[in-house]
């Protein structure tokens, strides 16, 4: 393991954020793009949606193959594949294909991000691997800052077809990175099974750690208010309070620097208190959070700017859930590492795709959507990392008599 990490992470990190990129660099042309494939603005959100299916199901498909082959061969294969389908977007004419073509792009992109995680925990101590995700939250966090000022300056200056060009060109960048920043430390381990019964014996296994459980959904169900944000906010800012591209890239912005903030302030209180503290204050932060955007939604008529004052609260909690959550659940792990990563990476982006999904079928207006299940998300994350703990301090203390 590497003594002095940080370069490695910052690379990570990168690699990382293809994904934040993918899907934010394109927001602002939403309108631009559903005039020139003659559909509904709102029904741009589909391709939001398409992107999260096909990244979690990629979560599941990478794990196997990255603690077979090792971690570089599948990443390669995965980002040939994002590169050729993200073409694929550049060039289609009508909507099913940027559906489809966005639905493989994902399968393809999730290789960087389920291999940026395995490779956290193979080059970083279990004690400092917190920490490591909080740079890289970081790092991630930098995308969604500046994805949605980018996209808008692509888009006017060019067209949309230029985005998917731009983010064709940095997923080659981050596969040179792939080939020549980041050590080759990993072993392949040919007795991984990529059969579906070792497989999904080997994410059972997982399941049955209760670290990994809970950690895991607790964690999901928290970091799920950030694809409810990503797929609800171009219709509650754009069409709702009538804000413009740019607009809308310096509200997006505003958000995540909000995440950014907590991933900070995190890597501040972990020098002084455990992950699981901070993990567990920050989640009841969030819920209060998400409760008075919810009971605010109700009462009042939201303003553009208490809107975004609300998002602020909940998406800084977010910052903090995210690596806390990731490195308690992967803690216990020494074996099947890339396994376990992908199977936290599938529910994170199941749970965000079911949540983002919810908001475009609730018939509501304004920021009411968002907010609700923004609130019951968190409240459900809560509810099962106390209802989980209690069930664990009993059987502790159940043993300790027996014994």
């Amino acid at each position: 393991m590497l003594r002095h990490p940080t370069f490695l992470i910052v690379v990570l990190g990168f690699l990382n954020a293809l994904t934040p990129f993918t899907i934010d660099l394109y927001l602002p042309a939403f309108p631009q793009i559903a005039a020139d494939l003659d559909v509904a603005v709102s029904r741009m959100s589909l391709s939001v949606s398409v992107y999260f299916i096909g990244f979690a199901l990629g979560q599941v498909i990478y794990g196997p193959l990255l603690d077979r082959f090792g971690r570089q061969r599948p990443i390669y294969a995965g980002l040939a594949i994002y590169i050729l389908a993200t073409l694929g977007c550049m060039t289609t004419t009508s909507f099913e294909g940027l559906l489809v073509f966005r639905f493989i792009s994902a399968l393809g992109g999730s290789a960087a991000s389920v291999g940026a995680v395995a490779l956290v925990r193979d080059h970083v101590p279990a004690d400092r691997a917190a920490r490591a995700f909080a740079m890289l939250m970081l790092v991630l966090s930098v995308s969604p800052l500046l994805a949605p000022s980018i996209g808008s300056v692509i888009a006017t200056a060019a067209s949309w077809r230029a985005i998917f060009a731009a983010l064709a060109a940095l997923a080659i960048i981050d596969l040179a990175l792939v080939v020549f920043a980041i050590p080759r430390t990993y072993s392949p381990d040919p007795s991984v099974s990529l059969r579906l019964a070792p497989i999904m014996r080997t994410f059972r296994d997982a399941l049955a750690q209760p670290q990994f459980r809970i950690y895991t959904l607790a964690g999901s169900l928290s970091f799920a208010g950030l694809f409810v944000f990503v797929s609800g906010s171009p219709a509650v800012f754009m069409d709702g309070f009538g804000v413009g591209p740019g607009g809308f890239g310096a509200i997006f912005a505003i958000l995540a620097g909000g995440m950014i903030l907590g991933g900070q302030l995190n890597h501040l209180l972990l020098r002084y208190f455990p992950s699981e503290l901070v993990f567990r204050r920050a989640l009841l932060i969030q819920v209060l959070s998400g409760a008075a955007f919810l009971l605010l939604s109700l009462t009042f008529q939201l303003g553009k700017w208490e809107t975004v004052a609300l998002l602020f609260a909940f998406l800084h909690c977010a910052g903090i859930t995210y690596p806390n959550a990731a490195a308690l659940a992967l803690k216990p792990f020494t074996k099947n590492i890339g396994s376990a990563s992908s199977l936290l990476g599938f529910l994170q982006l199941g749970f965000g795709a079911v949540a983002a999904a919810l908001v475009g079928v609730l018939d509501l207006t304004g920021p009411l959507p968002m907010a609700f299940v923004m609130a019951i998300c968190s409240a459900t994350g809560w509810v099962i990392l106390m209802t989980s703990a209690h069930a664990t301090n009993e059987a502790n203390a159940g043993e300790r008599a027996s014994g």
